[in-house]
């Protein structure tokens, strides 16, 4: 009877549910009518259990860390220095979006917080450039989700923490990737430029202009490097390092931009608090739904049942990427790693493929997820702040989409493109 948990989940959310209660009530529900009452108590004790934990603190630093730098106006000066790079283009704006987005990723790691800071900027001033409210929407939307593909990443730190992965192993796996999916939306929007005329941003900057553009942005461009530098270097862990995010955005934003004052502070810790607490209160149900699948025994059914379809991994890596977009369209990422993570990757571990290739290919198409119709957030997030319908955003953004998928596919049959720099840093086989 417990095999019905996933079915029973899903009927909630269509219900309108919110996730949490449903990763909750799904679970509770079936072991009740199994007579399986001391499993309950198990499962909402595992709530808690899955939250204390050591790595886990690396969220709610990383979304304290990314609040600092965006009320700092740390966004603004990302903005200038992209347009500086890339605003003479045709459809010079979009291509900042995108830009933009990329170098937010290495100091938010969040495709919402990218969506918010960068589209209440960018939506409004591509506009009156004469874009369409949809397109500047969309663009915004589809970018946005490479935020949790370049380092830092929550989601690979969920993934890590599930897996028992190396956190740095999975961050130095995700920088081409993301840089790929960047690549791959200005490809796109340059092809939408030539067509549809877009208007250029901004004349050519000369070379010291640019230089003094890169000068503003140099403080928090080092964000990344000196997170992921401490974490190879060996001179911090992973959430050591969200930790020293932290203190440097802090000085920057205090002391040396002096763009953040004590005022600010209450409203800082209040947004990241918040936005810290629903993404570890999915975790750790998500964690407690874990257990009831484990009861199941789905995922040895489901094991069975994916090997009767094919033995081959490749067919069998199209058959799950598949299954992981269908997922990403109507479940959020994190609860999505946990919940099949453990299903997923012994299957394909069992089956010759790298473990650091999997969460990289699984955590990239669930990403893409956030922004999938019909239930994608970034797609509600970007509706709330352009105005626009969900719809239309939804229809606008599909070329992007089929971009991205595009991407998802590559990285999935050339594991190179993930595995280089982690191999030659020593930290995959």
């Amino acid at each position: 009877m417990l095999v019905w948990f996933l079915p029973v989940f899903l009927f909630f959310l269509l219900i309108g549910l919110p996730v949490f209660f449903g990763l909750l009530a799904a679970p509770g529900l079936l072991l009740w009518l199994n007579g399986q009452e001391r499993d309950i108590t198990l499962l909402y004790r595992n709530v808690y259990n899955g939250i204390d934990s050591f790595p886990l603190m690396a969220i709610p630093f990383f979304m304290l860390a990314g609040e600092l730098m965006n009320r700092g106006g740390i966004t603004t000066r990302l903005v200038e220095f992209s347009q500086a790079l890339m605003g003479h283009l045709r459809g010079g704006l979009a291509h900042v979006n995108i830009l933009s987005s990329m170098l937010f990723a290495g100091l938010s790691g969040s495709a919402v917080a990218d969506t918010s800071a960068l589209g209440s900027m960018l939506i409004p001033a591509m506009e009156k450039q004469g874009y369409t409210r949809k397109f500047a929407a969309a663009i915004t939307a589809a970018s946005s989700v490479i935020g949790p593909i370049i380092p830092p990443s929550g989601i690979m730190i969920i993934y890590a923490y599930v897996m028992g992965e190396s956190v740095a192993a999975l961050f130095l796996a995700g920088i081409v990737p993301g840089v790929l999916v960047g690549a791959g939306l200005m490809m796109m929007v340059k092809v939408m430029a030539n067509k549809y005329d877009f208007p250029v941003a901004s004349r050519k900057y000369t070379w010291g202009e640019r230089g003094q553009a890169s000068l503003k942005a140099f403080f928090p461009l080092l964000t990344p490097v000196i997170i992921l530098g401490g974490i190879l270097g060996g001179v911090f862990t992973p959430t050591e390092a969200a930790a020293v995010a932290v203190a440097y955005a802090f000085v920057i934003g205090f002391f040396v931009l002096r763009t953040v004052n004590l005022r600010d502070v209450p409203q800082i810790l209040s947004n990241a608090g918040i936005t810290s607490a629903v993404v570890l209160l999915l975790v750790g149900a998500a964690m407690a739904f874990k257990t009831v699948v484990s009861l199941s025994h789905a995922p040895e059914q489901l094991a069975a049942f994916i090997l009767t379809l094919s033995e081959n991994p490749l067919i069998l890596l199209f058959l799950i990427n598949l299954l992981l977009f269908i997922v990403g369209m109507f479940l959020d990422a994190g609860p999505a790693i946990i919940i099949l993570g453990p299903i997923l990757a012994p299957i394909f571990g069992d089956l010759g493929v790298d473990p650091i290739h999997f969460a990289i290919i699984m955590s990239v198409n669930l990403t893409v997820g956030l922004a999938t119709p019909p239930m994608g957030l970034v797609l509600f997030v970007a509706s709330a702040v352009s105005k626009e319908r969900v719809e239309t955003i939804a229809k606008a953004i599909l070329p992007f989409l089929a971009v991205e998928i595009a991407v998802i596919f590559l990285i999935t049959y050339v594991p190179a493109i993930s595995m280089t720099i982690p191999r030659l840093t020593g930290f995959a086989n």
